[in-house]
């Protein structure tokens, strides 16, 4: 599968101002198979050290700091010199070796001519909290689930091939805009978690990757069990099994009695904020205001919980398989929906998208920044784009563009853009 994240690692490569780079990102969504894949592609070799499964490593970081001893040391180990400029050094499950987390410091600092990637489960977490790594002193690249268009090019090239020529203003043919809206129901049902597209791929069959999906959700639930941090386990996993409670019931805003009776904001905030941290889950806020800068204008105590792959939800909501595919009504269409366009949204413009409530009549899905103007979005999940919230935002603050995803073609009208579900990705590129 072609990842646009490799495009973000030769980047890195070549910047002048390369320090040791962490990716975050929840668990499984591809990060190990970056680093080797980049260090195949890019480097004359690659040394791959896991923390996890050989916890011997973690005596050298726990006796050495000097970054040019820790290389001599794992050159040993794997019976080859490691060479700054032509080999790439990367050590996966950092979590489990805080020396070595601590160390990329030293790297920077002191042998910033060797380069070093680094990656780990939950290690969002870690980083989340100040002393857990020497900030200033390395780069971050978030890692997400395959968007549409990764998901597109690994099932049909040939049609990835004409949705990579999709510019504004361009004509869709009927018969690819049948065809891309079917590979969008498949990215419902099959989401972008690397191993349920290649399950897809090997073996097309919805019941295996339904049985994939399943066994995800019950590691990730394993590992809030297993989490002895600060914030406790038990209230993560209350949180994330509420997500799809708080989505079907099309609140304005999280609640915190959907995920316990009487619970309040004191008792689950921590853990909403190490789901956020773990990559997890997605929060977008209300705008008291949609103006730039957006996040001057957030509300903190009004946000909304998106789940980080929208295969996922759908597994965890239930969703058939039927359902998507013949175009059902069903309540939990429209946050389905709505999930996977965030998802999209994410990778397109620079500040996550927010969303905005005034009063108890008027809401849009979410308004993007897009340098320094605010476009409102509207979400549908099919044909019928009867939205008065949209056309009253519109009417009252006259945006230059507005955007509606739908099941309709791609077409411009005066100040609306209709842009059809699986083109999401490109939105940015077909703005005016």
């Amino acid at each position: 599968m072609e990842r646009n994240a490799l495009l973000e690692l030769k980047k890195w490569k070549q910047s002048e101002d390369r320090k040791p780079l962490i990716l975050k990102g929840a668990r499984q969504v591809g990060k190990t198979w970056l680093m080797k894949q980049f260090g195949k592609e890019c480097y004359e070799d690659y040394f791959y050290f896991n923390f996890d499964e050989e916890e011997a490593l973690v005596s050298i970081f726990q006796n050495n700091k000097d970054p040019f001893r820790i290389i001599e040391l794992l050159g040993m180990i794997q019976g080859k010199k490691i060479e700054p400029e032509k080999h790439l050094i990367i050590f996966d499950e950092v979590q489990e070796c805080p020396e070595a987390l601590n160390s990329l410091k030293y790297f920077c600092e002191k042998a910033g001519e060797y380069h070093l990637i680094s990656a780990g489960s939950l290690l969002g977490t870690l980083l989340a909290q100040p002393k857990s790594y020497p900030v200033g002193k390395v780069n971050v690249m978030n890692v997400y689930p395959l968007t549409f268009e990764e998901f597109l090019c690994a099932l049909d090239e040939g049609v990835f091939q004409y949705y990579k020529g999709i510019v504004r203003g361009s004509t869709i043919e009927e018969f690819f805009h049948r065809r891309l809206m079917e590979y969008y129901q498949y990215y419902l049902m099959i989401g972008g978690m690397p191993e349920c597209v290649s399950g897809w791929l090997k073996y097309r069959d919805a019941a295996k990757v339904l049985k994939i999906q399943q066994e995800l959700i019950e590691l990730y639930e394993d590992d809030f069990s297993k989490h002895n941090g600060k914030v406790n386990s038990g209230r993560i996993l209350l949180v994330f099994r509420s997500i799809v409670n708080q989505l079907a019931k099309d609140n304005e805003k999280f609640v915190y009695g959907c995920v316990r009776e009487g619970a309040r904001a004191r008792e689950f905030e921590e853990a909403i904020e190490w789901l956020v941290s773990a990559g997890m889950v997605i929060r977008t806020n209300n705008v008291s205001k949609p103006e730039h800068p957006l996040k001057a204008f957030q509300d903190l105590n009004h946000f909304k919980l998106f789940l980080f792959d929208v295969g996922l939800l759908k597994c965890m909501a239930g969703i058939s398989n039927e359902a998507i595919l013949l175009k059902s009504e069903f309540q939990f269409k429209g946050p389905l929906t709505e999930n996977y366009c965030l998802q999209q949204l994410r990778d397109c413009f620079d500040i996550l998208p927010q969303y905005f409530v005034q009063g108890q009549n008027q809401e849009i899905d979410f308004v993007v920044q897009n340098g320094m103007e605010i476009i409102p979005v509207e979400v549908k999940a099919g044909d019928s784009i009867h939205a008065n919230s949209f056309k009253k935002y519109i009417a009252e603050r006259k945006p230059k563009q507005a955007i509606r995803f739908s099941g309709l073609g791609y077409v411009e009208q005066e100040t609306v853009i209709n842009i059809p579900l699986y083109l999401a990705g490109k939105t940015k590129e077909l703005l005016k």
